[in-house]
């Protein structure tokens, strides 16, 4: 393939190949110019150019998920490496999106990818990305995040890709204290004691029914930032599924160097570097006006090389 030739363009990367089994042939999501092209062939060799979706740039993926675990209710998923994806159909050749793209993460992930070949008794789309997250001194170029598992639910605004970690992250987590319908006041003074964990899992679920913005922080830094008066969550336009329970719930993961936040069981999840103010002395901090801490639980956390 010569995308010169085609595209008068060399910037050509990332090929991912999938078996499309309705036609028995294989498929080649490849980026090329401004997007991602789709190549077709059926001896891995000769490749005969299909179409081209605009408006993503690197690591393409391509591949079907159930709604809501419904079998018969199927829909291909295209994304590159940024954070935004669409939704449409297949048919081995077109990528026909139903909308515009859509975002599920923000942040320092980049390049994420998905396993292929899952065996069918298992049959979870697992995706792990590259977190652009410097790492001191360590001779590599920042880090692997917490591999999770993509599906489609439905919502309000019609079926969405939601991302949550794998299950068989459980394994790490310790849950050490949990309490509920806490002031901010009180949830900050339970939490004294876990200022200065190095690795910590913290979820909870906040009422932000007198606060027109409210968050949790740590050192000064914002992990949850939630601005109801122009939706913006971590930076991003976020409409809740329910905008009158004024309710957001988030599951987070603290580590030496990074933070993950994801947001209502996955439907939007902020990957941070975790950069605390040297200055600030508050440790674990909710703020926002008489908002309340109706769920909180602590979990202390293992190394995965232990």
């Amino acid at each position: 393939m010569d995308s010169k030739e085609k595209w008068n363009s060399q910037d050509t990367r990332d090929p991912k190949v999938i078996w499309y089994e309705p036609s028995k042939h294989w498929v080649m999501v490849l980026n090329e110019r401004d997007g991602h092209s789709i190549y077709t062939s059926t001896n891995l060799k000769d490749w005969n150019y299909e179409s081209h979706v605009s408006g993503f740039w690197e690591c393409p993926e391509l591949f079907e998920l159930s709604v809501d675990g419904d079998p018969t209710n199927k829909k291909w998923v295209m994304y590159g490496a940024t954070g935004t994806y669409m939704i449409g159909s297949f048919d081995g050749k077109v990528f026909t999106p139903e909308n515009g793209k859509y975002f599920y993460n923000s942040g320092h992930l980049y390049a994420a990818q998905t396993y292929s070949n899952i065996p069918d008794s298992d049959g979870r789309r697992i995706q792990i990305g590259w977190g652009r997250i410097p790492q001191g001194d360590m001779p590599f170029n920042g880090m692997m995040m917490l591999p999770t598992v993509l599906s489609l639910k439905t919502t309000k605004d019609g079926p969405r890709l939601f991302s949550e970690p794998i299950k068989e992250t459980e394994k790490l987590f310790t849950k050490v204290d949990s309490w509920k319908n806490l002031s901010s006041g009180k949830a900050n003074d339970l939490l004294k004691k876990y200022n200065s964990h190095d690795k910590l899992r913290i979820k909870t679920r906040i009422k932000l029914s007198h606060a027109t913005d409210a968050g949790f922080n740590l050192y000064g830094q914002r992990m949850i930032s939630y601005d109801m008066n122009s939706n913006m969550l971590n930076g991003m336009f976020f409409s809740p599924e329910d905008p009158t329970s004024m309710e957001l719930t988030a599951d987070i993961y603290i580590d030496r160097t990074s933070i993950e936040v994801f947001f209502n069981h996955g439907v939007y999840t902020s990957y941070l570097g975790r950069t605390p103010d040297p200055n600030n002395k508050e440790g674990l901090h909710f703020w926002g006006n008489n908002i309340e801490i109706l769920d909180l639980e602590v979990y202390e956390v293992k190394s995965i090389w232990e």
